[in-house]
């Protein structure tokens, strides 16, 4: 055992010379720091003066102490608090004297900054916890502080200053005099305006602790000023500095709500009216008005400092970005509860001030630049994070009340909301929708009329958006959506009547494309919500989108354009709804495509059209275009070669048409007025957007089926749109002036939402990634506004109106895919198509491609146009990624393309160009594709590649091309991988710890990340550099350069963008992976690597570490648990649960997911029912933070066995809480009371009753899941188990749970609710009740069960609530609870009425719920069906039952064939079969190929039920089944008229078939649950095979044979169990084979042998000898019941069969069973120790309880045992008694006297048949065995005076000395 560490209270100085000083002196500190917070109090302060003497002296003595780094005086100072903390406080003031003393010096020569940033940093830490207890110090700190801020050279040092400051102040404010906090104001008001960021950083801390949130002496001029200080120094700042800046604007402007007194001026008076006032009244109003609480500004001013600064014309974009950080701030301060108070007061600021202010729509940039700012506070922040339920629904109503249904303007003087309002309104309606689910009824009423109605507005922006919410609308409350397709289809038609009725309003062709919007949303919804729509629906949408086309060419351009757009809309959200309905229409859609799509003739060329013509020819082929697009992509399975060839032929064409368009170069025509057009497309748009579709559908087709010509032309086609200067649409004129002026920036500054044609699309690897965490580890929201700084592309739903069928509807947040403006559109689709078709080409086009693109680079054209240049590299680079990234997915041939020398050496050169470029985002797309290239180029150049980024980083200064040199090294060998790449990872790792080691922000930041990546990559090849790496790491830690407010003016200011110390984190990170479990080898390795973490993890200051920290902590955690401090770990992370920081508070989610995972129990034990409910709270306030939900389950799954009692607390306490919903569904619920009567008011659910408390028998919970402990209460009691630990101390409870869910308004909540009333049901149905003998315990639930099922048949049900309610229903009626039919009650009506519709053709209506669509009344049929087929297979066992299902078996069995029909015709493809004789049970569905699509999986579900139902039938010869397979529904016709006939019934292929495919699709499995279907299909096929079902089909030599090979198959694999119903099944089919000929009168001597019975006699036989234990193929796995099971049927049905064949063939046969039978003799192997087993269980159980059970048993084993023992070969005997008579002295007890008895009997059987034999085996029984077994026979001959005289001379006598 290692004896205890003690505390090291001084240094050894000899450790501090050399290179490792300052990592010893680190671990002494970590190691101490430990060791303090463990010590005892007594020895800690006996070794505190020298310990403190120690700590002073690291920070504060020169050489041979190392500089105290970052690390050392965060230690040091974390050391002094843990000391101070549990010792004496006595030195305190000292210890801060010294430190003060040297912070101060700043004239002395033996100490550096390092050493007075280290005081003045452990005077603030110090200060911060022990300020109040240093009151006298607290002057001369804050004097100090101030004067290095002013006088010291060192930003570090001034920033450490200014912290110290804000310690002090946060702990001894009070301590201040008046001059010196004036001079802290004065001087931190300046700061902000420090050219050091971090000084502004820090000084914007202080100012938060100088303005307390509750003081109320500032004012409104006051807080004025310092919003506008703020405001001016937003131009300047970073990430980090904006974001402090906001903290503190926020916190200055939320403090202005706090309530003051303010005393009102008493209003002046006349002198006459003043002597009569009385002046005690003047006196009391006086006072009054005095004590009146006002906030200093109300909430409309407060908002508006802010608003006032955005709008000023003056103010530039960056500013304008970093005021709504400063909004987001300002919220977060506020909190959720002030939010939610004045949401209409948000929203009417923002709409009024911000999105309708004339300076925020001048350009289209900034209307998107508004609306991106706004959605993000008003959806990310306020409708995610701070809404509640009841806030959600109170904004929309809000935002429909004053927005959506004000427009329009119905009344004189009414001012209808602008268009930019709207959108506003309706994006953040549409992302509340999704947060709630299903929207209540007061949420309907207010929305559906008012989004339809905005269809028809006329601004393009708002009806698109209309048409998105709407969308949003019905997938969240899809019982309207039938309604309002059919509105749609309505509205529409009568639109495109109206086109040409010149009477007709002038808006008409935009209400008309708004309606054809809703409409194309809604149609692709229908494959999410297919049981809702009627699809009749969608083919009279085709008809009617066909007819448009046809008639488009009848009328003029302006009504043919609207109708067009329309038709091909609306068709291509047809297209979505996938190949079942597309393959019908298909040959239309081409003959459609061709005519919209011609070849271009040479009048298309000629001079001399109109734009308005051009206008139109265009927008007709893109319109097309979109149909085709959305076929491609929804129809994969159509698309043969055929078609591909067909439609690139089309789009050929098309791309011809543009080519001839822009070869005219037609001018766009000028128009007075404003540029932005209120909706449409200019001619160049339309164009573009063209090109955009041609691109797209070729990216979509198969490559092969596009010839070489066309694949040439397109690739010249891409090159041309987005890397040449031609393909610029700008003003070329003032993109050079701009260039040579020097207005040029960068094009990620570009403002006219063009930006030079450059593209949007990210190749960066860790951003793709890393898409759903920010990998700055920034804050979602504040990541928005940071981006857009420099974002000149922002999308929106609005320049592609096709994006409404292709946005996925499963996130709460705004909408996330959405479409860029139509040039970027282009240029983003000839990229993606450039990357596939470069790789798939031969050598020569690859090189002539490529040269050709680089010479676009280079070209003249482009020199006097810098920002296009730019966007050309920034093009031809992502476009070479993408390509090297597709070949790399195309294996060799993407290879062969890239790997020649010559194509490689041009590629490298011009990448190496770029790789150098000051552009980030140009680099890192750079290093990405020469990372692929040099996967793809081979070894030779991998080297040469390597060399030359070696070279480049030695011979350039440049810190941009050494970055981009070092995110090369990152992306090389992270493609290349470490097999390719091993023998260059030394000179990589080398260099790149040199880049590591540059002082340069931009360099060390980027070099460290790629260090990251190749550790990543090389892996276990790495484990040679992990101790150098981690010295590096270390170093670099302390040196001051590397710190964010270290080093040159220039480099603070980099460093807040790169984060250097969270790449250190992952550094260590990749470290902690490489090594792995080898980490327990080198103490020193694990040592620094968990000090490390500690420290990065204790680094509160940077939320960014810390959660790189948590990652790290967490692979720790993997391979050295036992070193990781887990119950501080989960203090920490219940901390960061609380925070306000989204990715902290993620990271700490991720951190507790894994602790939940290793060790749930010790979770419990720290965390309790705090943290669970502290994980529930956070799913209720914000269920968008990512992993909660998995924390929860993970932590359920794991504890639910051992308490499952607390959990059901847990759920009650949540579920018993009225949700907002529920408040607003008062009308509903008064509409249900009359249906509810007294069996739903039965059901109390308040939280009071009979809930099982935990009590103390808590500490007694039970230890692993026990089914029996948890159903059987007496049981329970008799083994002294806690009641309330158990589930059936709960089943009120559950019950009521399932009653609160299944009644409320949230669909999934029902769903969920149902199921556990079904678990319920299912569970505890067999539980007795504990109070009344013979009573099953759920029967006095009955009540509350109905009631709990009564909510899912109201109006507002779904098909499936409805669907789960029926198999809730079925499943109360089987169990047994209640068996008495008449007393079944609501719930058997429930399943009987269900069943009389069934019976009907029409559409069904269960309860209340409205009219099911018919996809969703079949779906119900099924399932009512099926529920009864459960029911009729369980009377077998349940024989009340049979009363139940009896009365209703003549309407079941046509149903249940029915269903079997239709399910057959569905899985096969084609019409169902047609009525055969009427059978009264058809589902009546047209069978549409879409509609079978979406029923097959609720068929496939419910079939099996079915076939077992109709299998019981038919076994038991049911009357009314034989006439259903005949297609009868009556008894006229007999069953005997069937056996007179030699034709199969009329549904007999129909049952085979699905029989037949049951058994093909089998996979044995030893698991009956698994193994269940072809046991019902085996049953099934015993039946069927009988000639009253199929005649003389099986006489067929084909049938036969087919079923034959099948059969043999599953003799060859099957299980035993299964083998048994096999065999039974050949032999009837052998029966069978014989029948006709008996009926024709042949005798069975002389019908003619058969081969096919010899074909059953080989598999019956087969599987005989495989289940005899000689067989080298036996059965393996098998239960030995199952085995015996097999073997009896097995002899049977051989001998059953070989009775039908002729005389002279069973000789043969007889000797083949005799032969297995003599092999069946050797399994007594087998049966002596299942023999044994059972007798010593029998003699082990309580015999009491089954007494003549166990009798009988045993009178069975003995029978079986005298069976044996006859039959076993003499030799062999001797062996079987020593191994069963020791097993039946076990049951010789006389007080058990039937067992007694019949066991002696037997014994003296055995000593009877074989003396000799018995007398050896008992010799070797042990002498107490021997004596009971004597003692038992005396005792039983000792009484039978019979037995001594009987015949004495015949028989073999024993004596009972014999048994000595």
């Amino acid at each position: 055992m290692t004896e205890p560490e003690v505390l090291e209270l001084s240094i050894e100085e000899t450790n501090l010379s050399g290179e490792n000083g300052e990592l010893y002196v680190f671990q002494w500190l970590s190691r101490n720091h430990k060791l303090l917070q463990e010590a005892a109090t007594e020895d800690l302060k006996a070794a505190q003066e020298k310990l403190i003497g120690t700590l002073v002296s690291i920070v504060t003595s020169p050489a041979p102490y190392p500089l105290p780094g970052r690390p050392i005086r965060s230690l040091v100072a974390q050391c002094l608090i843990a000391v101070y903390t549990r010792g004496e406080t006595k030195t305190l003031f000292d210890t801060i004297q010294s430190f003060l003393k040297v912070a101060g010096d700043l004239k002395s020569t033996v100490l550096q900054d390092t050493h007075r940033t280290a005081s003045v940093y452990c005077v603030g830490e110090l200060m911060r916890v022990f300020g109040a207890q240093v009151m006298s110090l607290v002057s001369e700190t804050a004097t100090l502080s101030l004067k290095l801020y002013k006088s010291s050279n060192s930003i570090l040092l001034r920033y450490h200053g200014i912290v110290a400051l804000g310690h002090t102040t946060y702990s001894a404010k009070r301590a201040l005099t008046d001059a010196l906090t004036k001079d802290i104001l004065k001087q931190m008001r300046q700061a902000l305006g420090d050219k050091a960021l971090p000084i502004v950083r820090a000084a914007s801390q202080v100012l938060i602790l100088m303005y307390p949130p509750g003081d109320t002496s500032r004012t409104a001029v006051e807080i004025e000023s310092l919003v506008n200080l703020c405001i001016k120094h937003l131009e300047t700042a970073d990430y980090p500095t904006r974001v402090a800046l906001a903290k503190f604007a926020g916190h200055i402007l939320a403090s202005s709500q706090v309530e003051r007194s303010i005393a009102a001026e008493a209003p002046k008076k006349g002198k006459k009216a003043e002597e009569k006032e009385d002046e005690d009244m003047v006196a009391a109003a006086t006072h009054a008005a005095a004590e009146d609480l006002k906030p200093i500004m109300t909430p409309n001013e407060m908002l508006m400092q802010l608003s006032v600064h955005f709008n000023k014309p003056q103010t530039s974009q960056r500013t304008r970005i970093g005021i709504f950080s400063f909004y987001l701030a300002l919220l977060t301060a506020l909190g959720a509860d002030f939010v939610e108070r004045n949401y209409s007061l948000l929203v009417e600021h923002f709409m009024s001030e911000i999105v309708s202010n004339p300076r925020s729509s001048a350009t289209r940039h900034e209307i998107l630049v508004t609306r991106t700012l706004v959605g993000t506070v008003l959806r990310d922040l306020v409708g995610i994070r701070m809404l509640g339920e009841q806030a959600q629904i109170f904004a929309i109503q809000e935002l429909s009340n004053s927005y959506l249904k004000r427009w329009p303007a119905m009344l004189p003087g009414q001012s209808a909301p602008t268009a930019l309002v709207l959108v506003i309104a309706l994006r953040e309606v549409a992302g509340l929708l999704q947060q709630l689910g299903n929207a209540p009824p007061i949420v309907q009423d207010a929305l559906m009329d008012p989004l339809l109605t905005l269809l028809t507005h006329p601004n393009h922006t708002v009806r698109v958006h209309a048409a998105w919410t709407l969308r949003c609308f019905c997938y969240s409350t899809p019982l309207r959506l039938p309604k309002a397709l059919l509105s749609l289809v309505e509205s529409l038609q009568h639109d495109t009547t109206q086109l040409v009725n010149p009477a007709a309003p002038s808006d008409i062709h935009l209400r008309a494309l708004g309606h054809a919007y809703g409409l194309t949303s809604l149609l692709a919804l229908i494959p999410h919500r297919p049981l809702y729509v009627s699809y009749d629906m969608t083919s009279n949408v085709f008809y009617t989108s066909v007819q448009l086309l046809k008639r488009a060419g009848d009328h003029d351009v302006h009504v043919a354009k609207v109708e067009v757009e329309i038709a091909w809309t609306t068709v291509a959200a047809l297209m979505t709804l996938g190949p079942n309905f597309v393959r019908a229409h298909l040959p239309q859609l081409l003959v459609l495509w061709r005519n919209a799509l011609p070849k271009p003739t040479t009048k298309d060329s000629s001079p001399g059209r109109s734009t308005a013509e051009w206008q139109f020819l265009l927008h007709v082929r893109e319109n097309a275009l979109r149909a085709v697009m959305h076929f491609l992509q929804h129809n994969a399975s159509l698309v043969t070669t055929d078609i591909s060839r067909r439609i690139a032929s089309l789009l050929s064409n098309a791309l011809q048409f543009s080519n001839i368009f822009l070869a005219q170069r037609i001018e766009e025509p000028t128009e007075p007025g404003p540029a932005v057009k209120p909706h449409g497309l200019t001619l160049n748009g339309t164009e573009a957007l063209l090109r955009c579709r041609i691109f797209q559908c070729f990216s979509l087709l198969d490559l092969t089926s596009i010839t070489e010509a066309t694949q040439t032309a397109l690739l010249q086609s891409t090159i041309s749109l987005f890397a040449s200067a031609d393909g610029y649409t700008g003003s070329s004129v003032q993109a050079a002036i701009a260039s040579s002026s020097g207005a040029f920036t960068n094009i990620w500054q570009s403002v006219d939402g063009y930006a030079y044609g450059v593209t949007d699309m990210e190749v960066d690897e860790e951003a793709l990634t890393s898409a759903s965490q920010d990998w700055l580890n920034r804050d979602s929201n504040e990541g928005v506004v940071d981006d857009l700084t420099r974002r000149p592309i922002i999308r929106s739903i609005e320049h592609d109106p096709l994006i409404l069928c292709e946005i996925h509807l499963d996130s709460p947040r705004h909408l996330q895919s959405e479409a860029p403006s139509a040039m970027t559109a282009a240029v983003n689709a000839a990229i993606a198509l450039f990357a596939r078709l470069l790789p798939v080409q031969d050598y020569s086009s690859v090189l002539r491609t490529v040269t050709k693109l680089l010479e676009s680079t280079d070209s003249v054209k482009v020199e006097r146009n810098s920002g296009r240049k730019a966007a050309i590299l920034m093009n031809t680079t992502v476009a070479l990624a993408l390509a090297f990234r597709f070949a790399q997915a195309q294996g060799r041939q993407g290879a062969d393309a890239f790997g020649n020398p010559q194509v490689s050496s041009v590629l490298a050169s011009f990448l190496k160009g770029v790789l150098l470029d000051g552009d980030i985002f140009l680099r890192r797309a750079a290093s990405e594709a020469i990372g692929r290239l040099s996967s793809l180029a081979g070894t030779n150049f991998l080297t040469t590649q390597i060399k030359t980024l070696v070279n480049e980083v030695v011979a350039n200064r440049d810190p941009h091309g050494r970055a981009g040199c070092a995110l090369a090294f990152g992306a090389i060998y992270g493609f290349v991988g470490s097999l390719a790449a091993g023998p260059l990872l030394k000179t990589t790792v080398h260099v790149l710890m040199s880049l590591v080691n540059d002082p340069h922000p931009v360099v060390h930041y980027w070099a460290l990340k790629s260090l990251g990546r190749v550790i990543d990559a090389a892996s276990l090849a790495y484990a040679s550099y992990v101790s150098s790496t981690l010295g590096l790491l270390f170093r670099i830690y302390m040196m001051e350069s590397h710190e964010p407010e270290g080093g040159s003016l220039n480099y603070v200011n980099m460093s807040g963008d790169l984060p250097t110390y969270q790449a250190i984190c992952q550094t260590v990170d990749a470290v902690v992976t490489v090594v792995g479990p080898d980490i327990h080898e080198s103490t020193r390795t694990r040592t620094l690597i968990l000090d490390l973490i500690n420290q990065f993890l204790n680094d509160d200051d940077d939320d960014g570490m810390c959660i790189e920290a948590i990652k790290c902590i967490q692979h720790a955690l993997m391979f050295a648990p036992e070193q990781v401090e887990v119950p501080k770990l989960i203090t920490r992370f219940r901390g960061y649960l609380s925070s306000s920081r989204r990715p902290l508070k993620v990271a700490s989610i991720n951190g507790l997911y894994q602790l939940v995972q290793k060790d749930a129990l010790l979770m419990s034990r720290l965390g309790g029912d705090q943290l669970v409910e502290q994980l529930f709270g956070m799913l209720d306030y914000d269920s968008s933070v990512e992993g909660v939900r998995s924390v929860i389950i993970t932590w359920l799954q794991h504890t639910v066995i051992h308490n499952p009692s607390a959990w059901i607390d847990l759920c009650q306490r949540i579920m018993s809480r009225t949700t907002a919903s529920q408040q607003f569904s008062d009308v509903a619920a008064s509409k249900r009371k009359g249906f509810i009567d007294d069996e739903g008011q039965s059901l109390s659910v308040d939280s009071g009753g009979e809930a099982g408390s935990d009590g103390a028998e808590k500490n007694r919970p039970v230890a692993r899941w026990r089914r029996k402990e948890h159903v059987d209460l007496a049981f329970a009691r008799e083994h002294g188990l806690p009641e309330s630990a158990l589930l059936i101390s709960r089943v009120s409870d559950l019950i009521k749970i399932a009653f609160t869910a299944s009644a409320a308004q949230v669909m999934e909540i029902r769903l969920e609710g149902l199921t556990v009333l079904k678990d319920v049901i299912e569970i505890f149905a067999a539980a007795s009740d504990p109070d009344y003998e013979n009573a099953s315990l759920l029967e006095q639930y009955q009540a509350p069960i109905a009631a709990a099922l009564t909510p899912a048949f109201s109006a507002d049900s779904t098909p499936e609530i409805l669907g789960s309610a029926i198999e809730a229903s079925a499943i109360f009626v089987g169990s047994g609870v209640v068996k008495d039919a008449n007393r079944m009650g609501r719930i058997l009506k429930l399943l009987v009425s269900a069943l009389e519709q069934c019976q009907d053709t029409g559409m069904l209506r269960l309860g209340e719920a409205a009219e099911l669509s018919p996809n969703a009344s079949v779906m119900l049929r099924i399932a009512t069906l099926a529920a009864w087929a459960k029911l009729r297979v369980a009377c077998g066992t349940r024989s009340f039952l049979v009363a139940v299902v009896t009365p209703h078996i003549q309407h079941l069995s046509p149903l249940w064939i029915t269903v079997l029909r239709d399910f057959a015709s569905a899985k096969a493809g084609t019409e169902a079969t047609e009525d055969n004789g009427g059978s009264g049970g058809s589902l009546d569905i047209s069978y549409s190929t879409l509609g079978r699509e979406i029923l097959l999986p609720y068929y496939a579900e419910s079939a099996t039920a079915v076939l077992d139902a109709v299998t019981v039938c038919m076994e038991e010869n049911n009357p009314w089944m034989q006439a259903a397979m005949n297609g009868k529904d009556s008894l006229e016709t007999t069953t005997n008229g069937a056996m007179a006939t030699h034709h199969p019934v009329a549904f007999f292929h129909v049952l085979f078939g699905l029989v037949y495919e049951t058994l093909v699709s089998s996979k044995p499995d030893v698991n009956f649950s698994s193994n269940g279907d072809t046991i019902i299909a085996l049953r099934a096929l015993k039946c069927l095979v009988h000639p009253r079902f199929a005649g003389d089909v099986f006489l067929e030599p084909n049938i036969f044979e087919e079923l034959v090979h099948l059969l043999y198959r599953l003799a060859l694999t099957e299980t035993t169990m299964t083998q048994a119903y096999l065999l039974g099944a050949v032999a009837d089919l052998s029966r069978s084979l014989h029948v006709p000929y008996q009926a024709n009168g042949v005798p069975l001597s002389s019908q003619t042998p058969s081969n096919n019975t010899t074909h059953c006699l080989k598999i019956i036989a087969y599987s005989l000898k495989r289940s005899l234990p000689s067989t080298h193929d036996r059965i393996q796995d098998s239960a030995i019941p199952d085995k015996i099971k097999l073997v009896n049927t097995g002899f049977n049905a051989f001998c059953e069969v070989m009775k039908t064949c002729a005389p002279s063939q069973q000789v043969h046969f007889q000797t083949l069973g005799l032969y297995l039978y003599h092999a069946l003799q050797h399994t007594i192997k087998l049966l002596l120790p299942a023999v044994v087993d059972c007798i010593s269980a029998i003699a082990t159980a309580d015999s009491k309880q089954h007494l003549q059970h166990h009798t009988l048993v045993v009178f069975e084993l003995w029978k079986l045992m005298a069976h044996l023992y006859g039959h076993v070969q003499v030799d062999l005997r001797i062996n079987v008694l020593s191994v069963v008579l020791p097993s039946m002295i076990l049951l010789l007890n006389p007080t058990n006297a039937p067992i007694h008895n019949a066991t002696v009997q037997q014994i003296l059987s055995f000593a009877t048949a074989t003396p000799d034999i018995f007398k050896e085996a008992a010799s070797h029984l042990q002498p107490e065995m021997l004596k009971v077994m004597e003692d038992s026979v005396k005792q039983v001959l000792g009484g039978s005076k019979a037995i001594a005289a009987a015949d004495s001379g015949s028989k073999p006598q024993i004596s009972l000395r014999s048994f000595k």
